[in-house]
């Protein structure tokens, strides 16, 4: 059976910066993608998207990202092409199409099955694959009784399909809101919240708000070990989304409380008929290979770790979790630091065995 230094599960961008981060320590990882390109989630994303962060702001370690305009907001297509420029450049063995499906203790090391039967054995393990494979579906009351299209924002591409029809978007945050203002373009629609959405200005005192949270060191600040769960983070906003939900474009509602064939029924007891709703309710650690690796997840899936560390698996770490350690741990600009963290300490405890 093959055996490697490092297997890095995931080859998007928390991958690829972890093995950056590897290989500057003195380890040398090999990247399973379960895809077949390094591009992680992006190629999945709804067409429009944008990122929330400048181009200045937005690079992985070792490579700012490309073009003149720092201050622009790059475009999904861009990420992608960003990513799989990265992954050209560093010099790590990059697996495509290999898809993890159980990892499990072998003595002192790892054995990672892979898709179709392959193994191999790994001194230690990174779990660097996400969240954009297991979106968060809430089980509300009546919803699965609906008779309309009910989907995840994971499965929206463009707003063609949906055009001249009721369409109730579910969600606060800026994929939410995002989503919801492209619609209203050509359908009518509703973005159903549990409490009134809260706005941060993308510019303060003539700057871009990750130019302050940078020079503050808000970015980096290790608050992820003070939260007992990730907070909801405020809709990034140049003024526009706030004033299309102003005029009603799309117009804000209370969330839903129950849904009767295709009517849904409003907290104030009226009943209207929809045609569709995006679930833009955010997702979940994709971690399932680790299922039967004791003490890795806890009861719900969720990773047991502190800062990247799992705290009961001598040897396996994750990367790019929502608050690993910092507000921009699962992000272009923070994810790198996060890396380095965990590959340190990683060959530390390499060294020591």
């Amino acid at each position: 059976m093959e055996h490697v230094d490092v297997a890095v599960i995931g080859g998007g961008q928390s991958g690829l910066a972890t093995a950056h981060a590897l290989l500057r320590h003195g380890l040398r990882p090999v990247v399973l993608e379960a895809s077949d390109r390094t591009a992680g989630s992006w190629p999945r994303y709804y067409d429009s998207l944008t990122l929330f962060s400048p181009a200045r702001y937005s690079s992985l370690p070792g490579m700012p990202f490309p073009g003149t305009d720092r201050d622009r907001h790059p475009h999904r297509d861009e990420v992608v092409a960003y990513l799989m420029a990265y992954a050209g450049r560093l010099d790590a063995e990059i697996r495509t199409g290999r898809r993890v499906i159980c990892v499990r203790r072998a003595g002192p090391a790892f054995e990672v099955t892979l898709e179709g039967g392959g193994r191999l054995t790994a001194r230690a393990v990174v779990a660097a694959s996400g969240t954009f494979g297991r979106p968060h579906r809430p089980a509300w009351a009546g919803l699965g009784g609906f008779a309309g299209q009910v989907l995840h924002a994971a499965d929206y591409r463009d707003p063609a399909p949906f055009a001249g029809r009721r369409v109730v978007v579910v969600g606060a945050g800026n994929s939410a809101v995002q989503i919801a203002a492209e619609l209203a373009e050509t359908a009518r629609v509703t973005l159903a919240t549990r409490a009134p959405v809260r706005f941060a200005a993308q510019r303060v005192l003539g700057r871009d708000l990750h130019f302050w949270l940078t020079r503050t060191g808000l970015d980096a600040a290790p608050l992820g070990r003070l939260l007992p769960r990730p907070p909801a983070q405020p809709v990034l906003d140049d003024g526009r989304h706030r004033a299309a939900l102003a005029a009603g474009r799309p117009e804000r509602r209370p969330l839903f409380t129950g849904a009767v064939g295709a009517e849904l029924v409003w907290p104030d007891g009226q009943r209207e008929e929809a045609d569709a709703i995006v679930l833009a309710t955010g997702y979940r650690p994709d971690l399932p290979y680790l299922a039967r690796l004791d003490g890795a997840l806890d009861a719900e899936g969720n990773p047991r770790h502190r800062e990247g560390i799992a705290t009961g698996v001598p040897g396996l770490a994750f990367v790019g979790l929502e608050w690993q350690r910092s507000l921009s741990s699962n992000s272009l600009r923070g994810v790198g630091r996060d890396a380095d963290r965990v590959a340190r300490r990683l060959a530390a405890c390499l060294a020591r065995r």
